[in-house]
């Protein structure tokens, strides 16, 4: 099982919106010409249609599209908006002009999002209070060997008499 990080959901996001945006256009049926094409001259030059030239997705990536937009339907509405938003860089501005607080407030809200995100894939809530204290266990025990003390937890061998 993939242990799945912050980063990893958010670049997934980035891809997927990238994907997304390679899709080809929605069009609606029924309207055809049954004109001929117009045999243009080189001099011409396309002057006057508008092409867009769009890098076709593959089919990886649309799995992954596909996948990374199923995580979406674990979030309430608000905060997909504000993940996808963030997946198509909209700037923080626009953000939060339209969730009507301040940029940290936003950022948070992000963060909580992806971060509900990650838990629901890793299958287990991050262990916060574990890490807090074996980051503590750590920085004693470099202190403590700066200092030139022995580690408390050692047991003193006892001379005999």
């Amino acid at each position: 099982m993939t242990v799945w990080t912050f980063d990893e959901v958010e670049y997934r996001f980035h891809e997927a919106a990238v994907t997304s945006h390679r899709l080809p256009p929605a069009r609606v049926a029924g309207y055809v010409t049954m004109w001929p094409e117009i045999a243009r001259q080189s001099w011409e030059g396309y002057a006057d249609e508008l092409t867009i030239l769009r890098i076709p997705a593959t089919p990886v990536a649309i799995d992954n599209l596909i996948e990374t937009t199923r995580w979406l339907l674990w979030l309430d509405e608000s905060q997909r908006r504000l993940v996808w938003a963030r997946a198509r860089y909209v700037p923080w501005k626009v953000i939060c002009k339209q969730l009507g607080c301040a940029r940290p407030t936003a950022w948070r809200r992000w963060r909580h999002a992806l971060t509900l995100i990650v838990v629901e894939l890793n299958g287990q809530p991050p262990r916060i209070a574990d890490e807090i204290a074996a980051s503590r266990n750590v920085t004693q025990a470099v202190a403590s060997e700066a200092a030139g003390s022995q580690n408390p937890c050692e047991t003193h061998a006892t001379t005999a008499p």
